[in-house]
């Protein structure tokens, strides 16, 4: 960046903007309770009707009128529990009700990616290092270039063709995320930890596809191939959706990716903290069913600000997130679906070429983890 959009605040605007945000987080944990139980539990009821909906349209999956059904029913069904529900669930943002099957510790979602080895990829790997050049390997997914401060290789000529492919395969994508693969072809993992998690990875696969591509499909007897053609479609459709609103959260437009060293890893207050999100994150503008089909992902600067604030909440606190923002001439990046769509396309084509040189900019203060714990 040529641009450092936090030039202008100085400390006491960084102790004043963490004070701000957990006074925010503070009231809104406080208020938590019977209501906000009941919506999850609704998303809940209603996910789970609607693939058993799915699944019963698709017992006669050969006629057209009910394998289009089936299919569109039981890929709204899987992107509720991957986004609003599984996603969610293992940040955290419910463990306050303490349902022990409602809890971080003991959710496993529908999907191959292991429970486990997501959370601390997420969870603790991109919400505590967001953005930050050779911390997070959420920049690019380790296989794409966004940024020019990431170095150009011939091998991303072809990232456009192979973008579309991890869109279409993403749980997959998601679920190797976690090993580091750019460690291990230097060979700097430890192999053992690498092979165990292939094997919990392998034993994950294995159950998804005896369910989705053996299992449902024997049920429905002579129509095993339109019922196993439905169920892979719905994976296909729920993957694209998924990448879809994680990458316009994160690689549209300006949003900000940081060069820092190991010195500056260390002495992040929480105020700088709460920055880095803000510069680091997208929102994308739509209603209510939109927002829930997002999982409040659409609310992905809210998300990052509060990873365990229950989801439903982050449409009531933005209005107030935003107008912090404005409070400290901070930008807050928002736009409508396709709008943040086009510009992280366009980010992924541009930079498949080489260039731009971009001049670094002056090291900045908030660049690292947060002296506090962050909740994940």
């Amino acid at each position: 960046m040529t641009h450092d959009p936090t030039a202008h605040l100085t400390p006491a605007d960084y102790d004043a903007i963490a004070r701000e945000l957990d006074d925010l987080r503070e009231e809104i944990f406080a208020e938590l309770g019977d209501d906000d139980a009941a919506y999850i539990h609704k998303v809940i009821r209603w996910q789970r009707y609607l693939e058993i909906g799915g699944r019963a349209m698709l017992m006669a999956s050969s006629l057209p009128p009910a394998w289009l059904a089936g299919t569109a029913t039981l890929s709204v069904a899987k992107i509720l529990e991957n986004m609003e529900i599984g996603h969610n669930v293992m940040h955290g943002q419910w463990d306050w009700m303490r349902d022990p099957k409602i809890h971080s510790t003991t959710w496993e979602w529908d999907n191959v990616s292991p429970a486990e080895q997501w959370k601390h990829s997420h969870n603790f790997v991109h919400h505590t290092y967001t953005n930050v050049l050779g911390k997070d390997n959420d920049v690019g997914y380790g296989i794409l270039r966004v940024t020019p401060e990431q170095p150009w290789n011939p091998v991303y000529l072809a990232q456009p063709f192979y973008n579309a492919l991890l869109a279409m395969f993403f749980e997959y994508g998601v679920a190797l995320h976690d090993l580091d693969l750019e460690k291990i072809r230097r060979g700097e993992d430890d192999r053992e930890v690498t092979r165990a998690k292939l094997r919990d990875i392998g034993r994950k696969v294995r159950r998804q596809w005896a369910k989705d591509y053996i299992a449902f499909p024997l049920l429905s007897g002579p129509q095993f191939l339109s019922t196993l053609s439905a169920n892979f479609s719905a994976n296909i459709v729920r993957n694209v959706w998924a990448h879809t609103i994680i990458f316009c959260g994160h690689f549209p437009g300006d949003i900000d990716v940081f060069e820092v060293g190991e010195e500056q890893l260390d002495g992040e207050t929480r105020g700088e903290w709460y920055v880095r999100q803000i510069l680091g994150s997208a929102n994308i503008s739509g209603g209510k069913l939109f927002h829930l089909m997002t999982g409040n992902l659409s609310h992905q600067i809210e998300h990052h600000l509060f990873p365990d604030m229950p989801s439903n909440r982050y449409a009531e606190i933005a209005p107030r997130v935003r107008a912090l923002c404005e409070k400290y001439g901070l930008p807050y990046h928002t736009g409508s679906l396709r709008k943040q769509a086009g510009s992280t396309w366009k980010k992924i084509v541009r930079y498949a070429l080489p260039g731009p040189s971009r001049t670094p900019a002056p090291p900045r203060a908030p660049l690292a983890k947060s002296k506090e714990p962050v909740a994940a």
